[in-house]
């Protein structure tokens, strides 16, 4: 990287040295009382907060940097008063909290024209509408002018502190669509910064090297960017995404949600892949940061190239890219009712959730079922009664239907806060006047899918012990999870360490894999949501691993009360496994499109196998091999046990220390302890 981008590397996230320029915390139910005092629809209030963010930030130009917009203002304002908060959770299911939030927009309809012009359109269409439809436009103009009235106070600044360069940049943009792919970039931050100011959060990046593209290539054909400039531009540009991610929501410290996707299948066959998509993965391996997080659509034929740079990355310790298989996932999306164009276009959520910018308001995340709970559930309460394996299948098969519609049942009438300006980007949204949260082109709900892996280890385990070659009696087993394996040492090692495992390739385990996915997707099939939209399962945990694992008694494959899940769709923490390529034969084998609202196979590599040019090859392949056999994400982390233990220790002399926890990456010492010792944990067993 260049000296400039260095320094600015340091400026803002080593030292943090912008964060001076924060103001003090406000009172963020500020708002919300004058809000209640006069009833304010919900619409108007979550318009008139967006507005008063803006008004509220103070432009600020840092040394070096030609890309501006930096959040100044910690504090945001809350839309209703605890008591409303209070009333609406008895009323309604609130989705986390509240906002609209983990989709992707279609930035290209305010680019394409820039914002004077949309908010020209938006007050003219008032003019010709009545009632609650005008007075929704007008408040979208509204927030469109508080967007302008910010950089119109930027380019002033610029003015004033002589930066010509910034100042002309924004005499262009946001008001007018970008001419330039500087202009372009620095109109993406200027949206994007806005969205978390609305409330909105896990706002996606998208495909960016698809939408960028004719902005970069039009300057590269022209001559006024050469490679090494545009590198440096979009390495500046991925510095704007870890200025303020501190303030943004999530489960944990670089839980943000900004994810940005490259490459991808063409619906004529064609990899989309291009120069942007290799200056993206260069940049990105060159900044060694965790946002923004990488996602590599690949197909039979991406160029290995392609996979090289992204073991690279891998190389570095980010956690990132991580992999999904369009030969999976697009023919996966056209059977859940996707259209074609749409299932082409797909993007991720903030983690792994498969889904479409710009037109779906898909909730990919709203709950989850613990597959290893149904397992233990049926070993511990019918085991006794159920004369053959399939029986215990069988009641296996109904408490995963019970646990589906506990679940859904619990998620009726959800109410998210309007999102007016988000709306301003959704398709059919922007034309009808209508607000997002109310529901778009696609209105799908995703349920992730815990402890497969536990929950097949401990089927493998009965059917070879108990029902197989009965050296196991069904009441010591029982004797055994009653008392979380207290006095039976022996049968909790055999358990642990002995019987079959997913992750080695072993028929006796993998089948059951197949059987419980499908015995996943068959219960949700045909259900459908209160907006009209589909239930889709998924292999991801998110945070549910640890959440569910709490409550989970002692299973069948030796895993005692309270001890950790396996993240996402990934082998015991316990399992003695063979390898890599074992685990992605194991792991390949179900019909992953059946179970495809996202959820990737994560692998702990110790950072010695990427020590050297040979080695990161051979990983490289390793990932087109898994996606070849049919797997349909991929995460990889390369980490070092030894590094991690220290870190926790001397968090000082690791800051930078990057790890992959679940659908993202943080900084190991930022973690919370319990999601530190998981990881840790992870690489006693890493391939």
């Amino acid at each position: 990287m260049t000296e400039r981008i260095a320094e600015l590397r340091r400026f803002f996230v080593e030292q943090r040295a912008h964060h001076a320029a924060r103001q003090p915390a406000r009172d963020a139910q500020e708002l919300a009382r004058i809000f209640a005092q006069g009833a304010a629809p919900d619409v108007q209030r979550a318009a008139q907060r967006h507005s008063r963010m803006l008004a509220l930030e103070m432009p600020v130009i840092f040394p070096q940097e030609r890309l501006v917009f930096t959040r100044t203002n910690p504090t945001l304002l809350a839309l209703f008063t605890p008591q409303e908060m209070d009333a609406l959770r008895r009323a309604h299911t609130l989705h986390e909290q509240g906002e609209v939030c983990n989709i992707c927009v279609d930035y290209t309809r305010l680019m394409d024209v820039g914002l004077q012009a949309a908010k020209d359109s938006l007050l003219q269409r008032a003019q010709h509408e009545h009632g609650e439809k005008a007075a929704y436009l007008r408040l979208q103009a509204d927030i469109l002018t508080a967007i302008l009235e910010l950089a119109r106070r930027y380019h002033d600044l610029a003015v004033q502190e002589g930066r010509d360069d910034i100042a002309r940049m924004l005499s262009r943009v946001p008001a007018y669509a970008p001419s330039t792919f500087p202009e372009a970039l620095q109109m993406f931050r200027i949206l994007h910064f806005a969205m978390w100011l609305g409330g909105n959060y896990h706002n996606t990046v998208g495909r960016f090297d698809q939408f960028m593209y004719p902005y970069f290539a039009a300057d590269m054909q022209s001559g006024l960017l050469s490679r090494d400039a545009a590198l440096e531009w979009i390495q500046e540009f991925f510095l704007t995404f870890n200025r303020d991610s501190d303030l943004y929501s999530g489960m944990q410290q670089g839980d943000n949600g900004q994810s940005l996707m490259l490459g991808g299948l063409n619906p004529d066959g064609t990899d989309s892949s291009n120069e942007l998509t290799e200056l993206c993965l260069t940049a990105s391996l060159k900044l060694r940061l965790i946002d923004p997080k990488i996602n590599l659509r690949v197909h039979k034929n991406t160029p290995l190239s392609l996979y090289r740079l992204g073991s690279e990355l891998t190389r570095q310790g980010l956690g990132f890219p991580q992999y999904a298989n369009d030969e999976v996932v697009i023919p996966a999306l056209i059977r859940y009712g996707y259209e074609p164009a749409d299932a082409y276009n797909y993007t991720v959520a903030a983690c792994w959730e498969f889904i479409i910018p710009g037109r779906g308001m898909d909730i990919p995340n709203i709950g989850a079922i613990s597959l290893a709970g149904a397992v233990q559930q049926a070993v511990a309460q019918e085991l006794m009664a159920c004369d053959t394996f399939d029986d215990l299948l069988q009641a296996v098969r109904r408490n995963i239907h019970e646990q589906v519609h506990s679940t859904l049942d619990s998620l009726c009438n959800v109410y998210l806060f309007p999102a007016p300006y988000l709306s301003l980007m959704m398709d059919g949204c922007a034309q009808a006047g209508q607000d997002v949260s109310l529901g778009c082109k696609y209105n799908n709900y995703g349920l992730h899918g815990t402890g497969l892996s536990t929950a097949v280890d401990a089927l493998a385990a009965v059917r070879a012990w108990v029902y197989g070659d009965g050296s196991i009696a069904k009441q010591q087993l029982l004797n055994a999870l009653a008392t979380d394996y207290a006095d039976c040492p022996d049968l909790l090692a055999r358990l642990r360490f002995d019987a079959p495992k997913m992750g080695n390739n072993d028929p006796l385990a993998d089948d059951l894999a197949v059987l419980l996915l499908d015995a996943f997707a068959d219960a949700v099939d045909g259900l459908r949501n209160e907006r009209g939209g589909i239930i889709r399962a998924g292999t991801g945990s998110a945070m549910y691993y640890l959440w569910h694992a709490n409550d989970l008694p002692a299973t069948a494959d030796g895993r005692r009360a309270g001890e950790a899940l396996a993240a996402n769709y990934s082998p015991s923490l316990f399992a003695r496994l063979k390898g890599p390529v074992s685990i992605l034969q194991s792991f390949a084998k179900p019909d992953l499109g059946r179970v495809c609202n996202g959820g990737p196979l994560t692998l702990e590599l110790h950072d010695t196998m990427l020590r050297n040019d040979q080695a990161v090859a051979k990983v490289a392949q390793l990932v087109k091999s898994y996606m070849d056999m049919g797997g349909h994400q991929l995460q990889l982390n390369a980490i070092n046990r030894d590094t991690l233990l220290e870190a926790r220790e001397n968090p000082g002399a690791h800051r930078n220390l990057i790890v992959r926890v679940w659908g993202w990456s943080g900084y190991f010492v930022e973690l919370d302890p319990e999601y530190q010792d998981h990881i840790i944990s992870r690489t006693e067993h890493a391939v």
